[in-house]
């Protein structure tokens, strides 16, 4: 469990790249996702808070629904784990959103600060009855994408502390 939360922790690390770089994320296909994963992907009911907010007043074991954008991060999705990062809009802006940008990774917010990125992101995982992340990838999985919005409904992890949110994700919905 120790070895997936210092991955979660380096992906999230991960913003301090430039937009000069113009690869893409790699994809996988969401072909053969399984039961878990693919039921995890509906409507979610509550009202959404801010990452911001959540990350200010959220406690371990606590529900929280959340809204945001996959991004923050060159690669926001954890490669070969159903995990990903949601980032603030309402404090981040992706590259793709400022005018005459060339950006070719707009979602790694890249011209932020990282202290910004850092107070702004949130990671995403799921997790299996025993509460391990999937060892599969999310990215493509209904849809979901670097710079898709998402409303996200979870709870809190107990390892989450100031520096770094994490929430087990209950559903999932992309809404583009």
């Amino acid at each position: 469990m120790k070895t997936i939360y210092t991955i979660l922790s380096m992906t999230a690390c991960l913003y301090l790249t430039s937009c000069t770089d113009s690869s893409q994320p790699p994809t996988s296909l969401a072909a053969g996702a399984s039961d878990v994963l693919t039921k995890t992907f509906a409507a979610v009911q509550e009202a959404p808070i801010s990452i911001l907010k959540a990350r200010e007043s959220a406690k371990p074991g606590q529900n929280v629904t959340l809204k945001g954008v996959v991004m923050g991060s060159k690669n926001p999705f954890v490669d070969g784990r159903a995990a990903f990062i949601l980032g603030d809009p309402d404090k981040l802006t992706s590259c793709n959103l400022k005018p005459d940008d060339q950006c070719a990774t707009p979602w790694d917010v890249c011209c932020e600060t990282p202290e910004d990125i850092k107070a702004s992101i949130v990671t995403i995982q799921v997790v299996d009855a025993n509460g391990k992340v999937l060892r599969e990838p999310i990215r493509n999985v209904n849809g979901l994408k670097a710079l898709s919005t998402v409303v996200v409904n979870g709870t809190v992890t107990d390892t989450s502390n100031a520096d770094l949110l994490v929430l087990n994700a209950k559903s999932i919905e992309v809404k583009d």
